[in-house]
């Protein structure tokens, strides 16, 4: 998350300093350190009183009791699939840590250098596919897996992937919903890496192998955004395709964003699902929010993360341009991650702590979920937990009054991502209001 977002939030010295005068011990909370803030002070002082009814946990986004255990033992040991599939010498694995950390340099603070092909090449692609592809099917497959079913197709149909690289979203959607490998789906995967395509063909097709189903096909055109496709999709998807695509131009997003809201639309069927996944940063997640504004007004309804069809409170706009502002995203830890994976990362000097990122599922609106009782309010949590007065922990929610301030009295869990409801016992109009985020506060047990 954004440094200068926290800065004005964060602990000054002589806070720090008072603080150790407390006889209580601190508590220890999940979040990171830039997340556990402590000046957060109703406009009533700290003496709180719960403004909800105890809040009910609709889903969380990143459980990993979800992710199907066939998909667990894939993802244990995908080192040694892409081996069999695609196999390194002993001089070539030991170089493997070195070609990650060069690659990771043309991917962030050298990619003005990275040519447009570079998945072509053998050495980028056997690194890229061994490091991002392995921590991206973590990332995707504990999301997938906890998204709702309506997000994704419910009968034999079209779909199309585009910026494909090697299959990653198909892959990872074969680990994460079960179901939908009994399924006949034909995939239009979209990409300028033919190599890539192929290679990530043969992981789909050996990943099949071994979790049995209905093997779909998989239809590979090399080409980038926009190459015309000859059947209309009923399921659209990307995965850091937009991202890439913001980077190699120079144009604004608010610019670009239309381009690429009628390209989606010219692959469309009439009642076409899409789930577009970008990494976790200010102008990916701000182009995830101008196509949520444009599909909204095209009668489509955004299943998640979003709990409502307002304005978005976090739409990237400042956080991009430079500001101290929250954009949306999510995170959760990597602890869990594969342990092989993890040691690579660390060869490589890449370690990762936690994973990010920012993502829209849109839907028909004939699929829309029950709408929100007069006095409901659903919640999705965009933060960690941090410190607030008079509450066990503090959290940022999105919600249709817009950016919410979560004060937890009680001990029970919540994460980033997780979708709350909660019964109000007094009107919005009567919140309270966060005098430093502008947020309305909901304290809630």
């Amino acid at each position: 998350m954004s440094e200068k977002f926290y800065a004005k939030f964060t602990e000054s010295p002589k806070t720090k300093k008072n603080s150790k005068k407390n006889s209580k011990p601190e508590k220890k909370f999940s979040g990171d350190k830039g997340d556990r803030l402590s000046s957060h002070k109703s406009d009533k002082g700290d003496r709180l009183t719960r403004d909800a009814l105890q809040f009910k946990l609709l889903n969380s986004q990143f459980d990993e009791k979800s992710v199907p255990k066939d998909a667990k033992k894939i993802l244990e040991d995908f080192d040694n699939l892409i081996q069999s599939v695609r196999p390194l010498n002993s001089k070539q694995l030991l170089q493997l840590p070195d070609n990650i950390r060069n690659l990771s340099h043309q991917l962030t603070d050298q990619r003005s250098e990275r040519r447009l092909g570079y998945m072509n090449e053998n050495v980028q692609l056997s690194a890229y596919v061994r490091y991002y592809t392995w921590w991206n099917l973590v990332r995707l497959t504990r999301l997938f897996s906890n998204l709702n079913k309506n997000c994704f197709p419910e009968k034999d149909c079209i779909c199309l992937d585009n910026g494909s690289g090697p299959l990653t979203v198909v892959i990872s959607l074969w680990l994460a919903r079960p179901e939908l490998r009994k399924l006949n789906l034909t995939w239009y995967c979209l990409d300028v890496s033919s190599n890539s395509m192929a290679l990530g063909e043969d992981i789909y097709l050996s990943v099949a192998a071994k979790l049995l189903g209905n093997t779909w096909k998989i239809i590979r055109v090399k080409g980038p955004f926009g190459t015309y496709i000859k059947e209309k999709a009923d399921f659209i998807t990307c995965a850091n395709m937009l991202n890439e695509l913001d980077q190699a131009s120079d144009m604004p997003p608010e610019f670009q964003t239309k381009k690429y809201f009628d390209q989606f639309n010219s692959y469309a069927s009439k009642d076409t699902k899409f789930l577009l996944i970008e990494p976790g940063v200010p102008k990916a997640s701000r182009t995830l929010s101008l196509l949520r504004e444009r599909f909204i007004k095209a009668g489509k309804f955004v299943w998640a993360p979003c709990p409502h069809s307002f304005d978005c409170p976090m739409n990237g706009f400042k956080a991009y341009t430079g500001s101290s502002n929250k954009w949306c995203n999510f995170a959760f830890s990597t602890e869990s991650a594969p342990e092989k994976l993890q040691k690579l990362s660390e060869r490589s000097k890449l370690p990762k702590e936690r994973a990010t990122l920012s993502y829209l599922s849109v839907i028909p609106e004939n699929f829309r979920k029950t709408q929100e009782a007069e006095n409901e309010l659903l919640l999705r949590i965009v933060s960690d937990s941090f410190r607030v007065p008079g509450a066990n922990q503090g959290f940022y929610a999105c919600s249709k009054l817009g950016l919410t301030l979560v004060k937890l009295t009680s001990d029970k869990k919540i994460v980033s991502g997780d979708l709350l409801k909660v019964e109000l016992k007094t009107s919005a109009e009567n919140l309270q209001t966060d005098q430093k985020s502008g947020a309305k506060i909901i304290v809630i047990g």
